[in-house]
């Protein structure tokens, strides 16, 4: 793991996590590092573009969406009483699931 620090507060990281939703695709709660994180307030969830021709992803016909990262910023904490944690998730065209991007060091 490689953990930079960017403002204070936050951490920068790659690291996969797990998410649940809702079945109208909410996320519920985050699995990382063997804990789940229950989301404890209404997420923000955008898109961005990356430049897909400069990586080496192959655009074949069949790939889906490779243009697109999805982003879900969370706040999160371990039990009822903890406080409040953000983390910001990314699903990358390139990888295998989410990555927790960012988390807040408030707790």
């Amino acid at each position: 793991m490689t953990a930079v620090q960017e403002h204070t507060g936050q951490r920068a990281l790659n690291e996969p996590v797990e998410l649940r939703f809702t079945p109208q695709g909410v996320p519920l709660a985050v699995r990382w590092r063997g804990r789940l994180w229950p989301v404890a307030a209404e997420p923000l969830h955008w898109f961005s573009r990356w430049n897909w021709w400069e990586s080496n992803l192959p655009a074949g016909r069949g790939q889906g969406n490779i243009v697109d990262v999805e982003f879900w910023r969370l706040q999160v904490r371990a039990t009822s009483t903890s406080p409040l944690r953000t983390v910001e998730v990314r699903k990358h065209p390139g990888w295998e699931g989410w990555h927790l991007v960012r988390l807040s060091d408030e707790a």
